[in-house]
């Protein structure tokens, strides 16, 4: 009898188990189905853009501003350009010159917002004999072409009264192919190459650890891209993205720490914590003193700096049809997201 009575209490409170778990499942469902699904295309060895990406992953941020973020790691951005063309994400985290090249390609895209400001560099081995830009005369630069470090590499050459295309060897080399010559602090040279431009964190990487001697520095903008479809099917979805993306700065700026591992141990780079702290020492939003004061609009320069890229892009050929990089911008989005501060 007792043990009859004992089964009956395993069963009720059995059953009590699986009612309360299909509550939850289904609960939980309900709550899933009030929020808004957005694709975040965004590249996972990219810093800063990464700590982002990093904080929304691990945090209720996107929930608690009615999204469910489905996040879809890219290694440049490259292959990020041709899923947004495919129409495989929604939004996506991008830098002037590959923004430029997606909207010259559709005009599905618009700038929605300001991302980050990403180091671009021209640098030298530490004994070279180099020290500034006009005596690159007659020597090799590499550089990852079609990158803004690119762009910067030739701008600054001009501006010390050298030709380019003449007066220096300009060799293409991808930024991850340094690593494997930069590894002496006492070299003169890095084989036949004389200098290097690149972005961070890989300079960064190299300057805490004394490999490299800068000879310029320069500012990339960062960009905030969204699918005009998916605004039309998601109304209000721009504001809400926006406002994560202060909160994930707000984050950020108080808990480099976290963000930071998190970034390490997902983009699996051999970078320090004060690297990252040099790479992401150009953006402002992680000096301010509260959330208010975090800024995802343009400056002037900004607009300028964007069309500089847009501009190097086709003048090299690199796209087919010029872009007005601030006619694809909609500021009313950032300006309803100004309103909600």
């Amino acid at each position: 009898m007792l043990k009859t009575k004992n089964q009956k209490i395993i069963a009720i409170i059995f059953i009590f188990i699986v009612l309360g778990g299909l509550y939850l499942i289904l609960n939980s469902k309900q709550e899933n189905s009030d929020l808004t699904s957005i694709r975040i295309g965004w590249q996972i060895p990219w810093a800063t853009q990464g700590q982002l990406t990093q904080i929304l992953k691990h945090t209720d941020i996107l929930k608690d501003n009615g999204l469910q973020g489905d996040f879809k790691g890219f290694s440049y951005g490259g292959p990020l350009n041709e899923a947004a063309l495919a129409k495989e994400v929604d939004v996506i985290f991008t830098a002037d010159q590959p923004a430029a090249t997606l909207i010259s390609k559709s005009d599905d895209w618009v700038i929605i917002g300001r991302l980050m400001y990403n180091r671009v560099s021209l640098y030298v081995p530490p004994n070279s004999d180099i020290k500034n830009a006009s005596d690159l005369r007659g020597k090799t630069v590499a550089m990852p072409f079609g990158a803004a470090a690119q762009r910067m590499a030739l701008k600054v050459e001009e501006e010390a009264g050298l030709d380019p295309e003449k007066d220096v060897k300009n060799i293409n080399l991808g930024i991850y192919e340094q690593s494997d010559l930069v590894r002496d602090k006492n070299a003169k040279k890095w084989g036949e190459i004389d200098a290097m431009a690149g972005f961070d964190p890989t300079p960064a990487i190299f300057e805490e650890k004394g490999l490299i001697r800068y000879i310029a520095t320069d500012k990339v903008v960062s960009l905030i891209v969204m699918s005009r479809e998916f605004i039309v099917k998601n109304p209000g979805a721009p504001e809400k993205f926006l406002l994560s993306m202060r909160e994930a700065y707000d984050f950020y700026r108080q808990d480099r720490t976290s963000a930071d591992n998190w970034f390490i141990e997902e983009s699996k780079l051999n970078v320090s914590l004060g690297a990252l702290k040099i790479s992401d020492s150009v953006e402002p939003n992680l000096l301010v003193n509260s959330k208010e004061e975090i800024r995802l609009s343009f400056t002037p320069e900004d607009y300028l700096i964007m069309q500089e890229a847009a501009d190097f892009l086709y003048n090299n050929k690199m796209i087919t049809s010029k872009v007005n990089m601030s006619n694809h911008t909609d500021r009313s989005y950032l300006e309803k997201f100004q309103d909600e501060k």
